[in-house]
């Protein structure tokens, strides 16, 4: 995860100090790009221990549809709890817009199942896209989405993956990133008989929390390990489980905890 490692240091270098909504204050650098080979290993964090557990579980729930957090979410990762209202819903965030985004002839388009049959049926196609970033439904989501965007790409029986992210938390917010396009890559790859390949993560507002700087400083000493892997039951897409997922070979150095910036 050297990529990662570099992209800490340079907005560590590089980066100006910026005031932000929560009042934290941080480090801030606009538009940075890394890649990461999935043909190399599974990009999961190894200078730090990352909870692969919950990255899968809040992946699975975005691809159910699903906007509440007691949607067999809460009980196994808190992530999403500090945005939720008393009800534990989030409004028409990243799971609805990518399997229900409303039409307007009052029904609802599902993006993933839509990319999955072009990616089958016409490969080449330069529309093999995802978004999040629906306008009308802004003003009703609780957090707008951070990562917006992800487009796929075939090449040499290779499935590659870009993702824009309009703002990005380095610390807390990227490894987990990372991480879960990573898995959905290797999903959607699984399901049309490809090799995932590279993912290419592109960042708008790429920034370090100021209460973050001395973890990712003890974080830029450390060791890096092998890459792990990602092994994932062969069924099909819509049929796969939490259960189907196992990573292997996964070494890491200890957990740091960097507090959220609500």
């Amino acid at each position: 995860m050297k990529q990662y490692l570099s992209l800490v240091q340079e907005i560590l270098e590089t980066g100006e100090r910026r005031s932000d909504r929560t009042g934290t204050g941080t480090i801030s650098v606009f538009g940075i790009q890394r890649k990461y080979d999935l043909r190399k290993g599974f990009p999961l964090m190894t200078t730090k221990r990352v909870n692969f557990s919950s990255v899968l579980r809040e992946l699975l729930w975005f691809l159910r549809g699903s906007t509440n957090i007691n949607d067999d979410l809460t009980e196994y990762t808190k992530i999403w709890d500090p945005w939720a209202d008393s009800d534990g819903e989030l409004g028409p965030i990243y799971g609805y817009q990518w399997r229900k985004w409303k039409n307007y002839q009052g029904g609802h388009i599902d993006q993933i199942k839509n990319v999955i049959d072009l990616i089958k049926n016409d490969p080449a196609s330069r529309r093999i896209i995802v978004s999040a970033w629906n306008v009308a439904d802004l003003p009703d989501m609780r957090l707008p989405p951070c990562h917006l965007l992800f487009q796929f790409y075939v090449i040499n029986n290779r499935l590659d993956c870009q993702l824009y992210q309009r703002s990005a938390d380095i610390a807390l917010g990227v490894p987990y990133n990372i991480a879960s396009y990573s898995c959905l890559m290797h999903m959607v790859a699984q399901e049309c008989d490809l090799q995932p390949g590279i993912f290419t993560h592109t960042i708008g507002d790429a920034h370090i929390y100021l209460n973050h700087v001395k973890g990712l400083k003890e974080q830029l000493k450390r060791e890096t390990h092998p890459l792990c892997q990602l092994k994932i039951v062969k069924k099909s897409f819509a049929d796969l489980k939490f259960e189907d997922f196992e990573i292997e070979n996964y070494e890491h150095e200890p957990f740091i905890k960097f507090e959220v910036a609500v």
